[in-house]
């Protein structure tokens, strides 16, 4: 080893990102040391289990998206514990005028739906005439979306789906953010039907997947499973350990760490910060000060996790789906739940039923911060209402984000600028986090693959290609 450094590199967070990309790092002969300032790794993932259900605090499943995740799967031995999403789920369900409707997956689903109006209806079929966006221009999803398919496919289609995946608020998100394929398929194709139709051949051909296409999955013991496995694997991972400040300089980064009882200062060749936003922005005022502000520009709203386990005769909808997602037009105090035991096996026991319910977002914010007992009742009421759920539940647990999941708003595109321009200002500097490439599993773990590699390529420049890594 080097004298004077602790290691190649160390990555700053042990989550998902953190993790998959030091496991990267690893696999190539680079030596990492992972700083995790909570108890355990994982980040937002995690699972525990109570009374005989299944419960998950962060991500209920991952869509294979991507050839990454099987490799990773099998590098960690844990393929075998990998579990497919029940078949009977496969439905999702939107709430118009305080009913569930299935939303539509195909043509002929999409004629007979109550979902949309005719009118909406008609309106598809003037998409593919309706001129293309200028290519530097950014736009909003709302906007995007009610220029090229109408104000009603925005409403009940387009809006929950944003607040399921980013608790977000469409009129704030980035179309070429936060949905880039959408942005894409236009400007390629000039709409998105045709971009659909004439895109098949390709997106046969590779090995990636759409999310719209790609399986579900998770794991028998819960997605905590794929973490634990990656903390394992790694030969230093250190947790209660919270680093409070780097500095950059002599060929490589000093980083000061607290920890239980003590300070401590790790030195490396390159430095992963693959923490929140907020988080990276005050360990980089003293490095990059522009990187520091636009990380501090990335909301993330709070959401709060309800659990709530039912008898299963206490519920009259046949939960026969993936769960329900809520449009804001409803004007309801939820926005969706999934309907996890329906999802995965061995998630509740027999004769129950578990639901995991998400409250505030972007919507409704204040919501997230009522006290527990107000948030359980929210809760059962909007079970009651739309899933008829005529008892109240068994237990509920409450899990509290107050800073959920990152928002790629308008200027998005602008501030990750920033960051890859700090990226070559400072050598050995490297962003990985969940802000960057996507907030999914699957994402996250494309961006750990592309970082490791970016990591790797810098220490052989930096090292010398006939010089082993430390």
């Amino acid at each position: 080893m080097n004298p004077g450094f602790d290691a190649d590199v160390v990555v700053v967070g042990g989550g998902i990102s953190g993790l998959a990309c030091a496991m990267g790092i690893e696999r190539q002969g680079g030596r990492v040391v992972v700083l995790e300032a909570e108890a355990r790794t994982g980040g937002c993932i995690g699972t525990s289990h109570e009374q005989g259900y299944l419960l998950e605090a962060g991500p209920n499943s991952a869509l294979d998206t991507t050839p990454l995740m099987a490799s990773l799967f099998d590098a960690l031995d844990i393929s075998i514990e990998r579990v497919s999403a029940n078949p009977e789920a496969g439905n999702r369900y939107v709430v118009r005028n305080g009913a569930l409707h299935a939303l539509p997956l195909s043509l002929r689903a999409l004629v007979g739906t109550p979902l949309f109006s005719s009118r909406a209806k008609l309106r598809l079929l003037i998409e593919p005439f309706i001129a293309k966006g200028a290519p530097n221009e950014e736009e909003s999803v709302a906007d995007f979306v009610r220029r090229r398919l109408g104000d009603e496919f925005l409403a009940y289609a387009i809006n929950p789906f944003v607040g399921g995946v980013y608790a977000g608020d469409p009129r704030a998100l980035s179309i070429g953010a936060a949905f880039p394929r959408l942005r894409e398929l236009e400007q390629a194709h000039g709409s998105l039907i045709r971009g659909q139709l004439f895109g098949a051949r390709a997106r046969r051909r590779n090995p990636e997947k759409s999310k719209q296409s790609a399986p579900m999955f998770s794991f028998r013991g819960g997605m905590q499973i794929l973490t634990d496995a990656l903390a394992r694997r790694l030969e230093r991972v250190e947790t209660d350990t919270r680093v409070t400040h780097i500095a950059a300089g002599n060929g490589g980064f000093e980083l000061q760490a607290a920890g239980a009882d003590s300070h401590r200062s790790f030195r490396a060749r390159a430095v992963v910060l693959a923490v929140p936003a907020w988080i990276a922005a005050g360990l980089m005022e003293s490095v990059a000060a522009d990187a520091a502000k636009a990380l501090a520009a990335i909301p993330y709203p709070p959401v709060t996790v309800v659990h709530s386990a039912y008898e299963r005769s206490a519920v009259a909808h046949p939960l026969d789906g993936f769960g329900m997602l809520v449009p804001e037009r409803e004007n309801r105090r939820i926005l969706g739940a999934l309907f996890s035991s329906t999802l995965f096996p061995g998630r509740a026991p027999a004769g129950s039923v578990l639901l995991t319910t998400f409250i505030g977002g972007a919507r409704q914010p204040g919501l997230a911060s009522l006290d527990e007992a107000e948030i359980a009742c929210i809760s059962h009421a909007e079970n009651a209402s739309l899933l008829a759920a005529n008892a109240p539940p068994a237990f509920v647990r409450v899990r509290r984000w107050m800073r959920a999941i990152p928002q790629y708003n308008l200027g998005h595109a602008a501030r990750i600028g920033t960051l890859e321009q700090a990226e070559h200002a400072v050598p050995g500097l490297f962003f990985c986090a969940n802000y960057r490439g996507g907030v999914a599993i699957g994402d996250c773990i494309k961006s750990a693959d592309r970082t490791a590699g970016a990591v790797l390529t810098f220490l052989r420049r930096t090292l010398g290609s006939a010089r082993e890594l430390i």
